[in-house]
């Protein structure tokens, strides 16, 4: 049973008997003292996909809901749906783009370290890895002794994402990616 703290984008948890998905995410830590911090988590229901804003105390524990997590592919997109192939039995699964709001920058082709969650067979949504690795198609010129700064420029990665990454980096490396929030880890070499 996770707690609202550690919940993520992607994870099926179960409400009222009924199973959803979480969609967002948003952290707020109250000014007062003693006061706990509360979580904002936006659901959309697994079948139904009708929408559902719930705020939880980082303490309070939720109950997963009952699916089964497989490891897939992610192989290709076709238009709008997104295709994965269960690395054990080679099933196909395919999930539209509105499926994955917030996830299709996180997915590179032939990545492996997806897993997807699966409700009486079919898909219900996908849990991204901690890091994924990107290439950095477009950035500007790097900068000579930037690594002793912290400071940082824009970068489109090979998926489309952008985001802040050091100076001293450029267009063609390797970089790594927090999924959870959109930024910058290291450099993969």
């Amino acid at each position: 049973m996770p707690k609202a703290s550690e919940l993520k984008k992607g994870q099926v948890v179960e409400m009222d008997g009924e199973p959803w998905s979480v969609k967002q995410v948003e952290s707020k830590s109250p000014s007062s003292r003693g006061a706990s911090t509360l979580y904002k988590v936006r659901f959309f229901h697994v079948k139904t996909k009708q929408k559902r804003d719930e705020s939880f105390k980082g303490e309070d524990f939720l109950r997963d809901a009952d699916c089964q997590r497989v490891v897939v592919q992610y192989s290709y997109r076709d238009g709008d749906s997104y295709n994965f192939m269960n690395m054990e039995d080679y099933t196909q699964y395919i999930l539209n783009e509105s499926d994955l709001e917030g996830q299709c920058e996180y997915l590179v082709e032939g990545q492996e370290d997806i897993y997807a969650l699966l409700l009486d067979g079919e898909i219900a949504g996908i849990e991204l890895p901690t890091f994924v690795e990107m290439d950095i198609v477009e950035t500007g010129p790097s900068i000579k002794g930037a690594s002793a700064t912290g400071r940082t420029k824009p970068a489109t990665l090979s998926t489309g994402l952008e985001i802040q990454v050091p100076e001293y980096l450029e267009s063609g490396e390797k970089i790594r990616v927090t999924c959870a929030t959109g930024k910058f880890s290291t450099r993969v070499s």
